[in-house]
């Protein structure tokens, strides 16, 4: 038999090594976590703010090389097709409907795909563990770079919502202007009033006000509350 010369043996030994060591690394569950970390990362940070594509390709890459570590041919074009339409569920979500209801089925299909491809169960959990976390490490993003117009129309909706609650309470307060009431607290000069049998926060208006005296509201800014003694049912300096 003939026999390999130190030299080659060598050779063949740093070949394997290498080959061998790189697929072993990618198997793993330090790298599993990393590369779907990553993959989200740059990812959902494309979706959240202006990179011009270059975040998107690069997530697309560690995720690509996820899926690559641990399938076959067929199984990993299936499994990148499912990816692919759960990060277009998101981006729908994102520009049209504004609802929350397609990014929360497509962050599921993402993890269902991710957790599939693992080849055992703690391989998945790192995976889906690393997914999460970039997600969320993703909205530092925001700090750096300037912000897509993405999902604008939920916070629009709360900002109206809030408005609206705000101007809502403010009416109710101007209603009260005239109305008297009875001082729950001493009033030095802020306290607690009662106003058609509701409690308000008040402050007197120059001269304190006893508990128990009878009070008329004389003026209200947003949601401050500002009352005078009522002597004889007549209000001071009228």
């Amino acid at each position: 038999m003939k026999r390999i010369s130190p030299e080659k043996r060598i050779c063949i030994r740093h070949y394997i090594l290498m080959n061998w060591g790189d697929s072993m690394f990618l198997e793993s569950i330090t790298a599993a976590f990393i590369l779907t970390f990553l993959g989200m990362l740059f990812l959902i940070g494309e979706l959240l703010v202006k990179m011009r594509g270059l975040a998107g390709l690069l997530g697309m890459g560690f995720i690509a090389l996820y899926f690559s570590a641990h399938l076959s041919n067929t199984s990993f074009f299936l499994m990148i097709t499912l990816f692919l339409v759960a990060l277009s569920l998101i981006v729908i979500d994102g520009k049209i409907l504004n609802d929350g209801t397609l990014s929360f089925i497509g962050v599921g299909l993402m993890i269902l795909a991710i957790g599939l491809s693992a080849p055992n169960w703690v391989n998945g959990l790192y995976a889906v563990t690393g997914i999460i976390l970039g997600m969320l490490s993703s909205f530092l993003f925001l700090k750096v770079f300037p912000k897509r117009k993405m999902w604008d129309k939920v916070t629009l909706l709360d900002r109206l919502t809030s408005e609206s609650g705000y101007n809502s309470m403010n009416k109710q307060y101007q209603s009260l202007i005239n109305k008297n009431g009875v001082a729950l607290t001493d009033l030095r000069p802020s306290g607690t009033v009662r106003v058609d049998d509701q409690d308000y926060s008040a402050v007197a208006n120059g001269k304190w006000i006893e508990k128990g005296s009878e009070i008329t509201v004389t003026y209200v800014d947003g949601t401050k509350i500002v009352v005078e003694e009522v002597i004889d049912n007549l209000t001071p300096n009228s």
